[in-house]
């Protein structure tokens, strides 16, 4: 009886909190969705904001998309490489330069791009150009490839599953495509997962950094917000949430898959 009891007890906390957070998430989507908020859904349901929306802000939501994948691709092309050499080293020198690594991620937004604005901003073509934006979310999603990846390298049995290579007469370049990366890719997947996340919703630095030209999906928002209709904001956080959740669900579902063929 006591344990139905405390189960019943945590069971409507559980529900309490999820409500907490996801009541207010419901509210913005419906009033994106409502010709006005302010009298209710008496007022009647449209797409007409989200058309809207659309047609103003389509621009950032494709931009933030090409980041995001551009991100991804730089930050394993980097990342992956400099997990498997931080792993191999394993000495105070690799310890220090992951501490360093981490720094971007310790800072302000802010502060980030302005150190960048202070070292680049005077290249004008770079400055307006949206790899500016690029270099900077690679800088700050940078570690959370990393970390996963040396975590799954480190449990991995690397050094002998790469002798066994050797013996076979693999050399470096194949040992790592073919024995590293296999058996690392659920580790590589959940640091892409994390790092399409995080630049697909970057604010501080890319405020920051941005153009009216290269003006990002959560810059786009925060205009939205100061300077439009309540309903035209909500509009534009369901645009959102319809392009990240999708993403999201696919690659978690991705990712767990493969940690359990890894288990097997």
């Amino acid at each position: 009886m006591k344990r139905s009891s405390l189960f019943v007890i945590q069971l409507l906390f559980t529900l309490l909190v999820c409500a907490f957070m996801l009541v207010p998430v419901l509210m913005s989507l419906l009033a994106g969705l409502t010709r006005n908020f302010f009298v209710g859904v008496s007022s009647g349901l449209t797409f007409d904001w989200i058309i809207q929306v659309w047609q103003a802000y389509s621009p950032t939501v494709w931009l933030s998309l090409q980041l995001a994948l551009a991100c991804a691709v730089c930050v394993c092309v980097i990342g992956v490489p400099a997990a498997y050499a931080l792993v191999r080293m394993n000495n105070r020198f690799s310890r220090a330069f992951e501490e360093l690594m981490v720094l971007p991620v310790a800072m302000p937004g802010l502060a980030s791009a302005l150190a960048l604005l202070l070292t680049y901003g005077q290249f004008g073509s770079f400055r307006s150009s949206w790899l500016f934006i690029l270099v900077g979310h690679v800088l700050f999603t940078l570690p959370f490839l990393v970390r996963p990846v040396m975590a799954v390298m480190q449990r991995q049995q690397l050094p002998v599953l790469e002798e066994a290579a050797a013996s076979l007469g693999a050399g470096p370049i194949k040992r790592f495509f073919s024995v590293v990366v296999p058996n690392c890719r659920a580790g590589i997947l959940a640091g892409v997962l994390m790092v399409v996340t995080l630049s697909l919703g970057e604010f501080n630095l890319t405020w920051m950094l941005h153009t009216p030209m290269t003006k990002t999906l959560p810059v786009g928002l925060a205009d939205s917000y100061a300077s439009a209709r309540l309903e035209i904001a909500s509009a534009y956080t369901l645009i959102f949430l319809l392009m990240i959740v999708p993403l999201l669900i696919a690659l978690q579902a991705i990712s767990a898959r493969l940690s359990r063929g890894e288990r097997r």
